[in-house]
Formats: C-alpha cells, sequence, structure tokens
C-alpha cells in the first residue's frame, strides 16, 4: 500500500494536539537512558505529526533493543464514532508480517528433522496439484516467493481450499525463475504446516513462538469474539477511485480469518518482543532458541534468492532484507489487512528495532519505523536526534512548467488547459463552466497526479497522467480512457486493436474486500486494468496482454496472473475473472 488517503472526523483531530504531553512511560525490562528518552519524544512528536498530516483515527508505536528495553505509545483513537481512545493494549491485525510467523514454525519443524525446504509440496500434502506447466514446487518456492503461482485468490474465505484451487488455475511460472509475492503461496505452507503438526496453527503459533516471547495479547486467527478488543479498521468512502483527503473515513469491512498468510492480531509491546527474537537471530529471553542459528541464517538468506531479487534488497523466508549504505543489515516487512497496516523494521548490527500500527489504509506506518530507527540510532551514537522529513505538500510540483499547454483530442475536438502558476499547476477544459478550473496535487508517483472537482462528473475516477517522448519532453496526457496530445506530440494518432476488445471495456465488481473492483478500458490500441487501490492492489494501470481471445496476461511479463473475459450479451463481457477470482460487470459510471 502507497496511497495516501488524508481523511479524518473533526472528533479525532482533537486527540492529536503536539502539545508536548507526557510520553507513555517506557516498559520493563530494560531502562531508557536521557539520550533514549530524547529519541522516543522525537518519535512520539513524528508519530502525532503524521496522523496530523494523514488525518488517521489511530497510530501505534513500539521500540526496542535487542536487550530488552522497550517503549511504546499510542495516538488517536480506536472507534471514530465512539471516541474511545486508542491504547496501547489494543489488537491490531498485522496481515503479512504473519508469514515470519508460518516460516519460522516450519522451520522449527526443519530443526527436528521433519521439514525440508527442498523437498516437493506433494511430500507433505500429496492432494497438491497446481495447473499449467512447470517442475516441482517446493517448501524453498513458496517461502521465497520464487513458486510461480498467482498472489491472490480473494474471493474465496480463508481456507485450504485456496491451497486445493491452484489446480484449477491455467498458467504458473516454472518454479525459481522470478520473484512474484505470492499470499496463496503462504496459504498452502499453512496447509502444510498443519498437516505436520497434526493440530491447528492456533495450537502451533501458540507453542513455539507466542509462549516462549511472553507475547500474552496476540493471538493467531482472529474471530468475531476478539474484535471488541482490537482497533477498529477504516478505509476511504470510495472504493473505485484514488483516494483524496476530501474523502471521509468509513469503516472497514469485518470478516474473521485464520490462514497463515496473514492471520496473527497483536500489540505494539508483543510484536516487539517478536522483533526482539529477530534482533537476537532467533534467540529468546530465556535463553532457548525459536529456531536454530543454521535455520535462522536460511531464514535471512536462502540460497539463490539475491540473484532473484536484487543484491542489496532481497527476501528471505518471510522477510525482507536490505543491505544499507553504511554495511547493516535491515530486516523489514509490512502488513497490509482491511483496514489495517502495519510496519516492522530492525537493524541486526545495532539491535534497534521499530513497529507501528495505523486502523487506516495509509503508509504512514512505513514512515515511522524508518524515523525511528533513524533516531534510534542517533541517540546510541550521542548524535543529534535527526528532522524528520518535512510535510509533503501535495499541491506543490516541481518542474511544473514541464507540464503546462494545450492538450487536444486526435481526431475530436476535446481540449484541456494546463497552466502552471510558479510550482502549481491547473487543469481547465473550454467545455467546463467558464473559469472553472482544477488544482492538480501530485499523487506521488512520477506524472501522475489527482484532479478533483465535485461539479466535474468522472473527473476523479482516474490519475490524470503525463506521458513523455524519447527527449523526456512532456508531450501527451491521459485520463482514463482518454488519450490527449500537445504541440510536441509528433507520433502515431490511430492505433489498431481488435474490434473484440470492445466487448471487455467497461467497469466489474465483486462482493470481496480485498480487490471489490477494477475498470477496463482501451487506450491507444491497448486494453489496460485500472485499480484503484485496496488491501491487494495500488493505485494505476496494468497492460493486458492477450493470450489468445479473451484471455490477457496481467501486468508485467512474465507473469502468471490471468484475465478472462466471457458471457458477452449484446456487446458486452459481463464477467471477468481474475486468476480465478470473479468480477461481473457493473453497468453504473
Amino acid at each position: 500500500m502507497t496511497f495516501r488517503p488524508l481523511i479524518v472526523s473533526a472528533l479525532a483531530l482533537t486527540l492529536l494536539s503536539c502539545d508536548g504531553s507526557p510520553l507513555p512511560e517506557v516498559k520493563q525490562p530494560g531502562e531508557a537512558t536521557d539520550e533514549m528518552t530524547l529519541a522516543t519524544r522525537a518519535v512520539a512528536e513524528y508519530a502525532r505529526r503524521v496522523m496530523e498530516e494523514e488525518r488517521l483515527p489511530g497510530l501505534a508505536v513500539g521500540l526496542t533493543h535487542r536487550d530488552g528495553w522497550v517503549w511504546t505509545g499510542a495516538y488517536g483513537v480506536a472507534d471514530l464514532k465512539l471516541a474511545t481512545p486508542l491504547t496501547t493494549e489494543h489488537m491490531f491485525e498485522i496481515g503479512s508480517i504473519s508469514k515470519m510467523f508460518t516460516a519460522l514454525s516450519l522451520l522449527g519443524l526443519r530443526d527436528e528433522g521433519r521439514f525440508d525446504p527442498r523437498a516437493p509440496v506433494t511430500a507433505s500434502l500429496p492432494w497438491f496439484e497446481a495447473g499449467g506447466d512447470g517442475g516441482a514446487i517446493t517448501g524453498h518456492h513458496l517461502l521465497s516467493h520464487t513458486s510461480g503461482i498467482v498472489a491472490n485468490r480473494d474471493d474465496v474465505v480463508g481456507s485450504w481450499y485456496m491451497a486445493h484451487a491452484l489446480r484449477e488455475r491455467p498458467s504458473r511460472l516454472a518454479p525459481g525463475e522470478r520473484f512474484a509475492y505470492s499470499n496463496v503461496g503462504y496459504q498452502v505452507l499453512h496447509a502444510m504446516l498443519e498437516t505436520l503438526e497434526e493440530r491447528s496453527i492456533t495450537e502451533v503459533f501458540a507453542e513455539r513462538i507466542f509462549e516462549p516471547l511472553g507475547m500474552t495479547s496476540s493471538r493467531a486467527g482472529f474471530t468475531t469474539a476478539m474484535r471488541e478488543h482490537m482497533a477498529v479498521g477504516y478505509q476511504p468512502l470510495y472504493d473505485d477511485r484514488p483516494p483524496h483527503r476530501s474523502h471521509p473515513q468509513v469503516e472497514a469491512p469485518w470478516g474473521e480469518y485464520d490462514i497463515g498468510d496473514g492471520n496473527v492480531v497483536s500489540t505494539p509491546a508483543d510484536l516487539a518482543a517478536f522483533l526482539r527474537m529477530l534482533l537476537n537471530r532467533g534467540a529468546t529471553p530465556a535463553g532457548g532458541r525459536i529456531v536454530s542459528e543454521e535455520s535462522f541464517e536460511l531464514f535471512m538468506n536462502p540460497p539463490g534468492v539475491k540473484a532473484l531479487h536484487s543484491e542489496k534488497r532481497h527476501y528471505g523466508y518471510g522477510i525482507f532484507a536490505v543491505r544499507t549504505g553504511e554495511g547493516h543489515t535491515r530486516l523489514s516487512h509490512g502488513g497490509g489487512m482491511v483496514g489495517y497496516i502495519t510496519a516492522l523494521e530492525g537493524d541486526l548490527d545495532t539491535g534497534m528495532g521499530a513497529v507501528a500500527f495505523t486502523n487506516a489504509m495509509s503508509d504512514a506506518p512505513f514512515l515511522i519505523t524508518s524515523y525511528a530507527l533513524d533516531a534510534l540510532h542517533a541517540a546510541a551514537a550521542g548524535e543529534p536526534i535527526p528532522d524528520p522529513l518535512p510535510p509533503v505538500d501535495l499541491m506543490k510540483v516541481a518542474e511544473a512548467a514541464d507540464y503546462a499547454g494545450s492538450y487536444r483530442e486526435p481526431g475530436g475536438d476535446r481540449v484541456l488547459e494546463v497552466t502552471a502558476e510558479g510550482e502549481a499547476l491547473f487543469l481547465s477544459s473550454p467545455s467546463w463552466a467558464d473559469g472553472t478550473r482544477v488544482q492538480l496535487e501530485s499523487a506521488g508517483r512520477g506524472d501522475g497526479f489527482l484532479a478533483h472537482h465535485p461539479e466535474i462528473e468522472g473527473l476523479d475516477l482516474f490519475l490524470l497522467c503525463f506521458g513523455r517522448d524519447d527527449d523526456e519532453r512532456v508531450v501527451e496526457l491521459y485520463h482514463g480512457e482518454d488519450w490527449y496530445v500537445g504541440d510536441g506530440y509528433d507520433g502515431p494518432t490511430v492505433f489498431e486493436a481488435p474490434e473484440r476488445w470492445r466487448a471487455y471495456r467497461g467497469h466489474y465488481r465483486s462482493y470481496s474486500p480485498w480487490l471489490s473492483n477494477f475498470r477496463v478500458v482501451l487506450r491507444k490500441g491497448e486494453l489496460l486494468v485500472f485499480t484503484a487501490g485496496s488491501a491487494e492492489s495500488g493505485v494505476g494501470f496494468e497492460r493486458l496482454t492477450e493470450i489468445e481471445p479473451g484471455v490477457f496476461a496481467v501486468g508485467e511479463q512474465p507473469t502468471p496472473e490471468r484475465l478472462v473475459f466471457d458471457s458477452v450479451v449484446d456487446g458486452k463481457a459481463l464477467r471477468a475473472v481474475w486468476s480465478g477470482h470473479p468480477f461481473y460487470r457493473f453497468f453504473t459510471p
């Protein structure tokens, strides 16, 4: 999740003042030095500031060191309707950070001689089958996201069926070919873990991780009975367009979940205890180990994976590892659920770590943990605490004049005018009411902008994106299916596309809160799918490449993801199936 929903109620804002109120006390074991107190105060003030900027309902933070020191803080509200103050005892869904719990539990079985990451999955699950071509999938492939299978199956309630349904998939990549993040892969690992242990994952995590680490407020699997102990999750009102600061915050859909790709709920102190174990390379406070030193090294640095991802940043078994410019190794992972975002980050060399949670859809936790490590490192070195990055002014556009100009629809009458006034960009059109113009807001993604005006229907459904030529000059402008060219454009203006593609254009919906809808547009002879930001998507377009009539590969090639259109009636496809997840044509704009 990288978009920035800027939404809040006036009630919540009254709870976010930066008035120097007392910090939460340092938790035992461990004592805070004066320098560390300065660091925690800086992080607390930054957390409050980010909440105001992002207009979040609540945000919780935990800072720790591998020697046992921990500090926690909570700000804002757990429930906007009731104005319930958020506390450090409220539980959050931590999403994909749960993958580490699954991976470490399996590596614990490896230490016991009961799990071999290099063995085929069928050695543990004889019924397992993945459709399409490719060799045998192993536990190593699933743990490292190199299995070649699809990312998600979001129309299915959390169940072993997510793993079983892979046999229905039409395609996959060869195992080991490339890194491709897959929640389904960890859903298969969940089935393997429960099969090998002959008990539920709830029992496995409790015995292997929660109890040895003293994580008394964490659970594997969340049910409605636990809901009263959790912060309420929120999301933007609109699910079919890029988030905007004017959109109100609404309660996110609730659902129970107990599959090991994202089933853990936790608190700042508990997740900090888990992070301390990672910073101690698998050791527990009592002198035991969650996994052996050898298995922890495998967890961090499985063979062959670095070359598939990056020399400086690679994925281990449920964890990202980054080699910094100072020669340190930082480990990290994020977790996104419907209405919740969590971040975890630690430095294996200094032993410092941070976790952050919000009960909204925002990248704020990642900003907090990154700054927290910088502040903690400075404090430990006796250096001044660094200032955090200044607030981002989304209304300021660097080199705004590059975008200014008149853009016309090829072969049509529509015109858009873009004017620059200092660092501000404005959009207008002769077809709009006299004097109407819209100030463009940066979308945080290169040449993409948000254009929002309540009286111009459809303007906020898509990002407004500019295109450049080979000399990096801005020469064209896109908005959904609409395309406009500037005076400097000298390319073709007529593009051919199969007539059948016109049937696939449109808006498709499902009842899944993970990816509830998308739009398909035909532009410049290409079919594109647009997602507007959800728990399983970013904001933007992906290209569709036709494999056979009505069957398209989605996004970057090669990819196992497929979008299949069918049930064409009166020139319109009524259904689109995204890698097994069915969506249905929605007939309103």
